[in-house]
């Protein structure tokens, strides 16, 4: 088994080949705004329990879904078809963060998402490089997702729904905008069940850098910054 890497203040990290077989790849460092964007540029991301040190992860294989590989049901493409709900992106950021962290903690899975890693993606959003999509119904929040976009991937963090289909929405609502300008795929890290129940593949780790590599310009939100404007 390969070692687990020891962060220090150096913003740097092990290549993510060198991950374990369950994918840890190192432990340590901090949720800054430079090494979040550095860890998920190398295609890293943090996941961790309340309690524990930081821990990156680098898995392989790679769970992803390809915009047009998305499967809709009959029951959510009724659900879209009849404006079930009303989507939005970027408009309540924190509050769909926050409910992703409080619906994760009531259930039995337990969360990762506790207040500094909230506090860490709230300062990507700030700054135009954390998204979220919300899926609304009579005014109240009643699904969403949030992630982080760097080039044309979208590395997807967790979603939650209150109303059946309301999370999905959204991420159809997601799909739609990524594939109207290009994006190569969403990153969805481990397997899931509901994720593949949705379309998502595992691919290869070499395959996933390497689309890495292929689609990392400037952040592709950025160069739409209509996106950052609330609307219904």
């Amino acid at each position: 088994m390969m070692p687990v890497f020891q962060l220090e203040e150096t913003l740097l990290f092990p290549p993510p080949q060198l991950a374990r077989d369950d994918g840890l790849l190192a432990v340590g460092g901090d949720l800054s705004v430079e090494r979040l964007l550095l860890a998920y540029s190398q295609g890293i991301f943090p996941w961790y329990s309340p309690g524990e040190p930081i821990l990156w992860w680098a898995p392989d294989p790679r769970l992803v879904l390809f915009p047009d590989e998305l499967k809709v049901s009959k029951r959510l493409a009724r659900s879209i078809r009849q404006n079930k709900f009303q989507t939005t992106f970027n408009r309540s950021f924190r509050e769909v963060i926050t409910a992703c962290s409080e619906i994760r903690a009531a259930g039995r899975e337990g969360t990762w998402i506790d207040q500094e890693m909230i506090t860490a993606y709230c300062r990507l959003h700030d700054l135009g490089h954390a998204h979220s999509v919300e899926s609304w119904q009579d005014d109240k929040l009643v699904g969403g997702l949030y992630g982080v976009s760097i080039g044309k991937i979208f590395f997807g963090e967790s979603m939650f729904s209150r109303v059946t289909d309301s999370s999905k929405v959204a991420l159809a609502a997601l799909v739609n905008k990524l594939e109207s300008w290009g994006f190569t795929c969403i990153d969805c890290q481990v397997n899931t069940p509901h994720l593949i129940s949705l379309g998502a593949r595992e691919i290869p780790g070499e395959e996933f850098y390497h689309l890495l590599a292929e689609n990392n310009p400037a952040s592709a939100f950025q160069q739409n910054r209509k996106m950052n404007k609330p609307h219904l």
